[in-house]
């Protein structure tokens, strides 16, 4: 049965990647529809695929499902990420599909979100290119550990279990770069005017928190996490998780008491 939502967003599914979870996104896009859809950056990760091309069906299929949902009636938003910067040569409206840097969404309860994927506040992206590819290759490798590792777990009558997640989770300065990139794209939202939260991908670390006076939202990504954000018809935003160590699907909601008041109130 398909749930229909206001809104979703999803980001980081790094087509074109070994760990990409295309099959698993692939389902739930088949079991959910949305009146607006965000892609929030790194759809496509073309820094793997000029390291050598890796394209399955799966990830065709991906691209086919969401032009598909546009041409249903889906508002989709095509915000581009860093592992796919060269959408960002073509910002405009394609059919049912508009690519653009950033996005203002008004939920059903009047609040005012900015969509930014995340890596404009990425100081290594943005000054030291190179070492940010060089981390990339070292994360591909990890990724690719887990798929033998996790064939083996299932032999073993266990649930998936990511390594590449397990060793950013165990490193103190990718946790200290985490909570320093999230309090850095709180300070990048409070610069718009009348914004009461934001929406960004990039660090594949889903989260629904309030930091200071603004309310934040990271749909994680389609490696590690199989996460999405939703938005319901009365403007609650829950996070589902989709980890196969969580079928069905966990949610996690930001209690009412805790999100700013709406600048529209």
């Amino acid at each position: 049965m398909t749930t229909l939502f206001r809104t979703g967003w999803i980001s980081d599914v790094h087509l074109g990647t070994r760990g990409s979870q295309a099959e698993a996104l692939l389902e739930f896009l088949k079991n959910h529809e949305f009146e607006t859809l965000y892609v929030v950056g790194d759809l496509i990760d073309v820094w793997s695929l000029k390291r050598g091309i890796y394209w399955p069906q799966a990830h065709n299929d991906v691209i086919q499902k969401l032009l598909r949902a546009g041409r249903k009636g889906t508002r989709v938003i095509y915000i581009p990420g860093n592992h796919d910067e060269f959408v960002s040569g073509f910002h405009g409206e394609y059919g049912a599909v508009t690519v653009q840097p950033k996005a203002i969404h008004t939920t059903a309860d009047g609040r005012r979100l900015l969509i930014i994927h995340g890596h404009e506040l990425d100081a290594v992206v943005q000054s030291s290119k190179w070492l940010a590819h060089l981390g990339d290759i070292g994360y591909t490798l990890l990724l690719r550990f887990n798929a033998p590792l996790n064939w083996l777990r299932r032999k073993m009558g266990m649930h998936f279990w990511s390594l590449s997640a397990a060793v950013k989770r165990s490193v103190k300065n990718a946790v200290n770069y985490v909570g320093a990139f999230e309090d850095a794209v709180v300070r990048l939202a409070r610069l718009e005017e009348n914004i009461d939260g934001v929406v960004c991908g990039h660090i594949h670390t889903a989260a629904i928190r309030t930091i200071g006076p603004l309310a934040y939202y990271n749909s994680g990504d389609w490696v590690e996490s199989f996460t999405a954000l939703v938005e319901e018809h009365d403007g609650e935003i829950r996070l589902l998780d989709f980890s196969p160590q969580k079928q069905p699907a966990r949610a996690l909601r930001q209690p009412a008491s805790s999100l700013p008041a709406s600048s529209a109130a």
